[in-house]
């Protein structure tokens, strides 16, 4: 009988497995989270863009969320897919699911890209890029530029979890790694020294996403628990019928947040517009500016969570796939503590040193409404991080143990039912500020809810058990 590959995964100790798989998994999604924020801490402090072009910059981000969370799916739904696949000793069902995986990227990035360049205008204007005439300006020019990157962008991070799925998350972390650090070194150059504006970080951006892309194809010359085939690079229907629900949940996760941000920008456009203060015309785009502020750092902290989570993936499915609840057990309960640890730093963070954060984005050239606002959006918006990272943790981890359909009920429920509704309800009451009590009422209502989950996923690992060896 043929040996079964990444053997490891059912034998080494889970704290080292949870290290060497979640660690590169969170660097990986910090740096690519890093793209966007990067190009907004460049942009906020050149006195020629300013607040201007950090509105625009706001506009834009949640229509690169959308080319990621179909990029998440494929990749997400394909590495538990080859994970369990593996943990069976289905290597003919790997490299099939692979290489239809990475043909389905390549089309979807393809199909965006004309999406994206045919409706930029009506597009825009969804989120709010009609703030003033300035911010719109500014908007498309960006989405332009970084709209020419998506496929690129699109296949780095899809083949990055395909890539932690053959046993090699460093060389998923350093691919995502060099792309970033080519668009830090390149972002000064293009927005201070050539004076591109939006157009030089969205080019700065899109030459390291091409970077992380061309990464991604040597790695899959050189696979090694999986060898692809000329056969591998077919559309395997019958197999995307199996992965593709496996990262519904991924896909739902940002597609669900994007419609989330489509509600709160255009709801802070709304009462912006009858604020005292945000109603003229000189500051207007200022509330749109600090929330994409915010939003950013709790994509920070919610990269962390997620790429914990994530990294635990083929890790648990493969000792799902082995029989080896236990284990699969053991690591939810370090992944919870972990989860909670993160949650408490970022919001010790953002209670303490609103200040310090909102200047690193340029607040020294802007109004003093400007830091006042950003104060409160920090400390209001941001206040239920612990059960923000708690509840993230959860909802993925269920991927890994194969319950798409509940991890995508339990998703849907936290960022449309609550994170859209929420968002439209609560200005109706409090004006601006109603905006910024969204996410912690959702989060709130949401735990209740992952409380149970946790309770019946732990029985549920209880059933079958096996007896953990000592050295476990």
């Amino acid at each position: 009988m043929e040996q079964k590959a990444n053997t490891f995964l059912e034998t080494e100790r889970l704290g080292k497995l949870m290290v060497k798989y979640a660690v590169p998994c969170v660097i990986s999604l910090l740096v690519a989270a890093l793209y966007n924020i990067v190009d907004q801490i460049f942009i906020a402090n050149a006195d020629y863009l300013g607040s201007y072009g950090n509105a625009a910059n706001t506009v834009v981000f949640p229509l690169t969320v959308v080319a990621l969370s179909i990029a998440v799916m494929i990749g997400d739904g394909c590495c538990a897919f080859v994970s369990i696949s593996l943990g069976r000793n289905g290597k003919e069902a790997a490299h099939k699911s692979i290489g239809s995986a990475v043909l389905l990227c390549i089309v979807s990035g393809l199909i965006m890209t004309v999406i994206y360049l045919v409706l930029q205008e009506p597009i825009l204007t969804l989120f709010g890029g009609q703030v003033n005439v300035e911010t719109f300006r500014h908007a498309k020019e960006y989405f332009f530029w970084i709209t020419l990157g998506v496929p690129f962008y699109m296949f780095g991070q899809a083949l990055n979890p395909i890539i932690r799925s053959d046993g090699s998350p460093k060389f998923a972390m350093a691919s995502t790694l060099a792309g970033a650090a080519a668009n830090i070194i390149l972002d000064p150059v293009f927005i201070f020294v050539f004076r591109w504006g939006m157009m030089g970080a969205a080019a700065a951006t899109v030459l390291g996403q091409i970077m992380t892309a061309v990464l991604a194809v040597r790695y899959l010359c050189h696979m090694k628990a999986v060898r692809l085939e000329r056969s591998s690079f077919r559309f395997h229907g019958s197999l995307a019928e199996k992965y593709l629900p496996l990262g519904i949940c991924s896909f739902l996760s940002q597609i669900s947040l994007v419609m989330a941000m489509a509600a709160i920008q255009n709801m802070t456009l709304k009462y912006s517009a009858v604020d005292p203060i945000f109603g003229q015309t000189q500051y207007m785009q200022i509330p749109m500016a600090v929330l994409g502020i915010v939003m950013k750092f709790f994509q920070i902290v919610i990269s962390i969570s997620v790429g914990l989570a994530a990294g635990c993936i083929p890790v648990v499915g493969y000792n799902i796939g082995a029989g080896r609840k236990d284990r699969a057990k053991s690591l939810f309960t370090r992944l919870l503590a972990a989860e909670t640890i993160v949650g408490a730093v970022a919001l010790l963070i953002v209670e303490l040193f609103p200040r310090q954060l909102i200047g690193i984005f340029g607040a020294a050239n802007e109004s003093v409404y400007y830091t006042e606002y950003a104060v409160k959006c920090f400390r209001v918006y941001l206040c239920m991080m612990v059960l923000a990272t708690v509840n993230k943790g959860t909802f993925i981890y269920l991927q890994s143990l194969g319950r798409a359909f509940a991890s995508t009920a339990i998703s849907m429920v936290r960022e449309v039912l609550f994170g859209v509704g929420f968002a439209l309800l609560l200005p109706r009451w409090f004006g601006l500020d109603g905006v910024l009590y969204s996410m912690p009422v959702s989060d709130m209502l949401t735990s209740v809810i992952c409380v149970i989950v946790i309770r019946y996923t732990y029985k549920a690992l209880d059933c079958g058990e096996k007896r953990k060896p000592e050295h476990e």
